[in-house]
């Protein structure tokens, strides 16, 4: 029930973290600040930078192979995120799959250093 929680606490706090990001670019590219392929690529690399740095701080509190809890982290994502596509579109396009092991590359990464930053 421990390790529920603390995986709980710790992907509550990056879904907040990407939405308050999300927000706040998208907010500035409504307001015309932002033109779109800087909003694009902005929040490409936002999403990413987030989930790096969430695999470190899950990798910090790893005992070992912190490329475990990175893989546990991308998984996560990648399932919530299919699950999402798939309701909202009927299919899933190489795109998507592409994305989807790039955040998976992304935490792994970040579980990775984090391990080795303790």
């Amino acid at each position: 029930m421990k390790i529920l929680k603390k995986y709980t606490y710790h992907f509550l706090y990056t879904i907040i973290s990407i939405l308050l990001s999300l927000l706040l670019i998208t907010t500035l590219y409504y307001f015309n600040i932002l033109p779109i392929n800087i909003y694009q690529t902005l929040k490409l690399i936002l999403f990413l930078v987030i989930i790096l740095l969430s695999g470190i701080l899950l990798g910090k509190k790893a005992t070992s192979k912190g490329y475990l809890e990175g893989i546990k982290l991308g998984l996560f994502f990648i399932i919530l995120f299919t699950v999402t596509s798939l309701l909202t579109s009927a299919n899933l396009h190489i795109k998507v799959l592409l994305y989807n092991c790039i955040i998976l590359i992304t935490a792994i990464l970040g579980g990775t250093i984090g391990i080795n930053k303790k």
